[in-house]
């Protein structure tokens, strides 16, 4: 089987491409394992108050933290889960927690089935888990919910996704699948020249 020199560099290339990404794949699972332990770790270790600043790094996540809210500024609402596991609605409270500037605190205050923000909270020690947030980078979801709702799902490392493996295999097999159709190719366009020959 003859093989053209550019097709078949552009095919090898692009077969070491998908094989690299799923060797860096597989790295990305072992960090992302070693991480949730970390996370496993962090929450059994003693608890901290709420920082003035959120850290630049994750080394406040899933630890215990007490934070004052001296005035509530605001809600949001994320859809979200119960202890239970329900779905339904999750209202977060922004805190001022000092001065009139500065990003205050983000505290889960528990769960309803009902989007419309609570009534009747105003503010006061939380105490709970800091967990990741998408806007604020962290919030504090409280133990003891606000009048009228449910406590909040707590939040558990095994909830991050590590899909690496999956990723992975998939690469190793893009790269497997775009290796055998260029070979399969090269027979099939190759094949009337073999079969044209005169025969000894």
């Amino acid at each position: 089987m003859k093989f053209p020199l550019l097709p078949t560099l552009i095919v090898a290339a692009a077969v070491a491409t998908m094989i690299g990404l799923g060797i860096w794949q597989i790295g990305r699972a072992s960090e992302k394992t070693a991480l949730i332990e970390r996370y496993r770790a962090a929450e059994g270790q003693p608890p901290v108050a709420w920082p003035a600043l959120p850290p630049a790094d994750d080394s406040l996540l899933y630890r215990r933290a007490t934070g004052f809210c001296i005035e509530v500024t605001g809600w949001r609402t994320l859809a979200g889960r119960n202890r239970g596991g329900e779905s339904g609605w999750i209202h977060v409270a922004g805190c001022r927690t000092g001065g009139l500037e500065g990003p205050g605190m983000q505290a889960d205050m528990g769960w309803s089935r009902d989007h419309r923000r609570p009534e009747g909270w105003r503010g006061g020690e939380v105490s709970g888990v800091i967990a990741p947030d998408r806007d604020h980078r962290i919030r504090l979801v409280a133990e003891a919910p606000a009048p009228g709702l449910q406590p909040s799902a707590r939040p558990n490392p095994e909830d991050l996704p590590n899909n690496h493996l999956f990723y992975t295999f998939q690469w190793f097999f893009f790269a497997a699948a775009a290796a055998t159709i260029y070979l399969l190719a090269l027979r099939r366009r190759q094949r009337p020249v073999a079969d044209g020959a005169p025969k000894p």
